[in-house]
């Protein structure tokens, strides 16, 4: 159950990542399978599963500028 949970959170992130990016979604997984934050979302030790698409790709966002 968790996989697919992760998976469909996945599937809406890189979406999101196209979208407020600009770019193709293939650059956008890209983007998103080689960031901490997505290390982070894939322990379950983080917590960051639980919370909502627009504050991961928030910490996502963050750690791009950085």
């Amino acid at each position: 159950m968790r996989d697919q949970v992760l998976w469909r959170k996945e599937g809406r992130i890189v979406a999101l990542i196209a979208d407020r990016l600009d770019i193709d979604t293939e650059r956008a997984l890209d983007i998103f399978y080689n960031s901490h934050t997505y290390a982070l979302l894939t322990n379950p030790d983080s917590g960051l599963l639980l919370q909502s698409d627009e504050y991961i790709l928030t910490d996502l966002l963050r750690e791009l500028e950085a």
